[in-house]
């Protein structure tokens, strides 16, 4: 029993760190409660000091931050409207003998501290989606030296270390696989549900899990530069940094909180004279005014429904940077893309392979997958990808010799063998090219796409088509974004003209601009702002950051490990999925959506209220109750975004 005791000991004292603000308004709550049974059942002075302790508890968090800014910033805030409203309608009640207004002042404090214990609870889950990535990399990492392990702290890992990571393991840092074969699973990191292969040489990430295999990392950049090291930066800086429309409501607030107080001196003093109140009444009525005219509710209707929006597309693998890019994505009505690596995949595979009369395609790829088995070229690369595929056995070669920009040419089973461009195979052959072969060729290159020629003891043996292939969600996002209202999209290149007008066929966009540099980009950006004003361009964040940058909304593709995507982009996605651009423009309407919402409540909240009152349809605790209940109704209305 002791040990249990303790134990929840512990657990309440972990509580009251993480949310003071909370146990406050609980204990405040409770004196209040006290405080009224104590004024029923006649014993006054008990009353009145509960109440005094209930008002100290309760409002000690808003007059300290009230006094501060009135000291330090020479400005009036809500926080201590609230506490003067409160502490005039004790002194009322006092003075009158009227204690149930003590209660109204203490029921003012304890809803006013609920409020602000609620809004920190949605900070909180914000931090925690923080704390939750610093947890991912783990404290200690195991060095591998001479064949011996050694553990030591993360931060006193230096590049060039190497380390060694078993299975099932978080991995410490990012690094290069120098030893060994796994899969890593980057769900954590980059969002992607299946865990990647990875082999010597590619790239790992701090926070990822190591699959079955153990690997021998090589530390290529310092712990603090890796990507989640970064990740955890930037939520850090788009929590505490804020939007446009934020800072404009925290101008606005200094403002209509001066002239609160002069509306609320003149409802005090006037209306006696005028309207043949009574002093009591006026006073009470004022002391009200200053309660529901207060613009707590406007105030709440932008940051918890944007640090939500931005909560919950970390979850996603969308890294927004701050509240404005959130706001921006959510206006965008042209969107335009980058090709190579965002509409399409970034890596040539065989598209088509033709052969001449009297040979299969299966003879065909195996006889050039056989000569390029032993090339690094991209081309060659995605020759022999496409006969693994399909489990050729490849071909004895030998006498390899590769012409830089025409072809390679060799001995495939006891036979001469040229593969390239079809000015390099001609060469060698002394047969006429079918003239169907010649036709195909001619369309695909119209395509876009590279052809290779194959050709065996001086005859054709036919053609390969290589092509970078668009990606599989491009068209469906494509059509999406216009169910969205994206009015335009553009597709922005550097490549041919061909290529760019296939591509844009086959995804569905309008308009199609090719042979570009990364300057030409620039200008065509601001030639769409002209026409559109918000316009995002989504790109792979290198070549395209001068675009990226232009851009109401840079969004970079497939960011995983590339300092120039973090830095340039203003939205991030964080592995290479298309539909995630769906995701984070639904993100950002929605929340558009939602502070539209909020705004709209807040303001009519007031003015009803304010209406209320001047009629004296309004009580003290109604009042806080209407206006506190608005502020925590556009709260949690902001918080709507977090659960999807």
């Amino acid at each position: 029993m002791a040990n249990l005791l303790f134990i929840h000991r512990k657990q309440l004292y972990a509580w009251w760190q993480s949310y003071p603000d909370a146990f406050a308004a609980v204990t405040c709550a409770v004196l209040t409660f006290l405080g009224w049974l104590s004024l029923n059942s006649n014993w006054v002075g008990g009353g009145i000091w509960i109440l005094l302790a209930a008002y100290i508890i309760g409002g000690y968090e808003s007059a300290r931050e009230g006094l501060t800014t009135l000291w330090q910033e020479k400005e009036l805030d809500v926080d201590l409207l609230m506490v003067v409203a409160a502490l005039g309608a004790s002194i009322l009640g006092l003075w009158q003998q009227e204690y149930y207004l003590l209660v109204d002042g203490a029921i003012l404090i304890l809803i006013f501290a609920i409020s602000g214990a609620l809004e920190n609870i949605a900070m909180h889950r914000t931090e925690r989606n923080i704390r939750s990535l610093m947890q991912l990399t783990p404290d200690t990492a195991r060095i591998w030296q001479q064949g011996q392990e050694q553990m030591v702290s993360t931060e006193q890992l230096q590049i060039g270390d190497r380390i060694l990571v078993k299975p099932g393991e978080l991995i410490p840092t990012d690094g290069i696989i120098r030893q060994g074969n796994s899969t890593a699973n980057q769900a954590p990191i980059t969002g992607e549900s299946i865990p990647v292969d990875k082999t010597i040489d590619d790239e790992v990430f701090a926070g990822t899990i190591n699959g079955n295999g153990a690997l021998l990392v090589e530390l290529h950049k310092p712990p603090e530069s890796s990507l989640i090291q970064r990740v955890i930066r930037l939520v850090e800086q788009a929590k505490s940094t804020e939007p446009p429309s934020q800072q404009f409501l925290e101008r606005f607030e200094r403002g209509y909180a001066r002239v609160i107080v002069v509306a609320g001196i003149i409802f005090g003093t006037l209306p006696p004279f005028l309207l043949q109140w009574s002093w009591e009444t006026t006073i009470y009525r004022s002391l009200t005014f200053l309660v529901v005219a207060s613009p707590c509710a406007l105030m709440a209707a932008i940051m918890p429904t944007l640090l939500s929006g931005i909560a919950r597309g970390a979850r996603q693998g969308i890294l927004f940077k701050d509240g404005a890019q959130l706001e921006q994505i959510g206006r965008v009505k042209a969107i335009a893309f980058d090709k190579t690596g965002t509409l399409t995949t970034g890596v040539l595979q065989v598209s088509n392979c033709i052969p001449a009369a009297d040979t299969t395609p299966e003879q065909l790829l195996q006889l050039a997958a056989s000569l390029e088995a032993y090339s690094e070229h991209p081309i060659a690369q995605a020759v022999v990808q496409a006969a693994n595929q399909q489990n050729l056995e490849f071909l004895e070669a030998i006498d390899l010799q590769a012409n830089v920009g025409l072809g390679v040419s060799g001995t495939v089973a006891g036979t001469p063998v040229r593969a390239g461009k079809l000015s390099f195979v001609t060469e060698a052959v002394k047969a006429s090219i079918e003239p169907v072969l010649s036709e195909k060729a001619e369309k695909l290159e119209k395509e876009g796409k590279t052809v290779i020629w194959i050709a065996q003891n001086q005859q054709v043996m036919g053609l390969v088509a290589v092509a970078d292939q668009v990606h599989p969600q491009a068209a469906q996002l494509h059509a999406n974004l216009k169910k969205m209202g994206i009015t335009t999209t553009a597709m922005l290149t550097g490549d041919n003209a061909a290529t760019a007008e296939s591509v844009a066929k086959a995804v569905g966009v309008a308009q199609v601009y090719a042979n570009l540099l990364p300057e030409d980009k620039v200008n065509v950006i601001q030639k769409l702002q002209q026409q559109h004003r918000f316009v995002a361009m989504v790109g792979d964040g290198i070549n395209d950051a001068p675009a990226l940058t232009q851009a109401s909304v840079g969004i970079a593709m497939g960011g995983a490990g590339s300092d120039v995507v973090l830095e340039t982009a203003d939205i991030v996605l964080m592995a290479n999925r298309l539909e995630r651009l769906e995701q984070a423009i639904s993100i950002g309407k929605r929340s558009q959506r939602i502070v539209r919402q909020n705004i709209t409540l807040a303001l009519t909240s007031i003015v009803l209220l304010i209406v209320a009152n001047f009629f004296g349809e309004l009580t003290l605790p109604a009042g806080v109750l209407g206006h506190e209940g608005s502020t925590l109704l556009v709260t949690l209305n902001g918080m709507r975004l977090l659960r999807g």
